[in-house]
């Protein structure tokens, strides 16, 4: 059985507070408080943790609704949606840089709101889940004994795990944004043997197992170091490539091994 949504009403008006309880409760929603100004907001948000707050812009007290939507959205992470009389320019334009789930203009008809309301709650609920997924995949591949750089169609580096940081010799915020080839220099040992790029082989190919025989990643600092490299696509639900995935690892201490061998 699914939770009954907790809604906070924040409205300088009492009767248009006591409406509005009213009609939530109707909707099914669960409203155990009304407050009347931007501090009090914050307070009951921070007692009560509703699922979402509709908040008013014009309040009692010194703080009007933007500002208490600001903090409470900031420090809380509560999804807010506007209700309000205002719709001039200058206050949507600071009523946008809050991140509102919605904004309703007063008058409005009930439906309207509920489907706001609904709306809301929806786009809040598959935020977080997207956001728990993004941090579920950020800590695997940060895990991964394996370097791994993932990259855009274009070839424009989109993530970097630590390993590969210290292999590349490339920090995480400079490596964003930037060419792989840049990146991810790979050049043969063996002398008029290219290299292919990785990006386009596995646009064109697919999923590949190394690139030539005896590849060397140079680092940001000059170091040679063997790598053996795996490419693949990122496909999206739709079968459409939207990026790559570059896997590699030091093979130097299994060169030494296998020059042991062989004396």
């Amino acid at each position: 059985m699914s939770k009954v949504k907790q809604v906070l009403v924040v409205e300088d008006e009492v009767i248009v507070a006591d409406d509005l309880r009213k009609r939530l409760i109707r909707m099914g929603y669960n409203v155990p408080v009304a407050v009347s100004s931007g501090k009090e907001a914050i307070e009951k948000a921070n007692e009560n943790l509703p699922d979402l707050v509709l908040m008013d812009i014009v309040l009692h007290g010194d703080m009007d609704g933007i500002e208490a939507a600001e903090k409470i959205h900031s420090s809380l992470d509560i999804p807010v949606v506007y209700l309000t009389a205002y719709a001039d320019e200058k206050t949507l334009q600071r009523a946008r840089i809050t991140e509102p789930y919605g904004y309703i203009i007063k008058p409005f008809k009930e439906r309207e709101l509920q489907i706001n309301l609904e709306i809301a709650l929806y786009k809040y609920d598959m935020e977080k889940r997207l956001k728990a997924s993004e941090q579920w995949l950020s800590a695997a591949i940060n895990s991964i004994g394996d370097a791994v750089i993932a990259t855009d169609p274009a070839g424009e580096v989109k993530l970097i795990n630590p390993i590969a940081e210290a292999l590349t010799g490339w920090k995480q915020e400079e490596a964003m944004g930037q060419p792989l080839k840049k990146i991810f220099n790979i050049v043969s040992e063996d002398a008029g043997i290219n290299v292919d790029d990785p990006v386009s082989k596995v646009l064109r190919e697919g999923i590949f197992y190394g690139l030539t025989e005896h590849t060397v990643l140079i680092s940001n600092s000059g170091i040679k170091i063997p790598v053996d490299i795996i490419g693949s696509p990122i496909k999206d639900e739709k079968n459409h490539v939207i990026g790559v995935v570059v896997v590699f690892y030091d093979i130097m201490e299994r060169r030494r091994i296998e020059k042991g061998l062989s004396k």
